[in-house]
């Protein structure tokens, strides 16, 4: 019984994780036969590539750590001052506010 539980589980996660679905495209024959060309050389299909692709396109952005950085809020700091001073300065009116 436990054997078939393992089995029925994996028939689940297997099929449901590579089910497929068709998808009917139309290009230029010549342009056609130059993809099968080009996928035959990397050792992989049409299908594949056109999956790829749509998997490549479709996946979120993920943002550069500059881009992230240009979207915090900027603070203005003295030339006068140092920031180190402007911390602690903050640390103590927070520490008398608290008393």
């Amino acid at each position: 019984m436990r054997i078939n539980l393992n089995n029925t589980y994996l028939y689940k996660v297997l099929y449901t994780a590579t089910m497929k679905a068709r998808l009917n495209i139309t290009i230029e024959a010549s342009l056609l036969n130059e993809v099968k060309k080009f996928a035959a050389k990397r050792n992989t299909s049409v299908s594949e590539m056109v999956e790829n692709y749509f998997r490549t396109i479709t996946k979120p952005k993920r943002k550069k750590l500059s881009e992230i950085l240009d979207e915090l809020p900027r603070i203005n700091i003295p030339d006068n001052k140092k920031l180190s001073d402007l911390y602690f300065d903050a640390k103590m009116k927070e520490n008398n506010n608290e008393q």
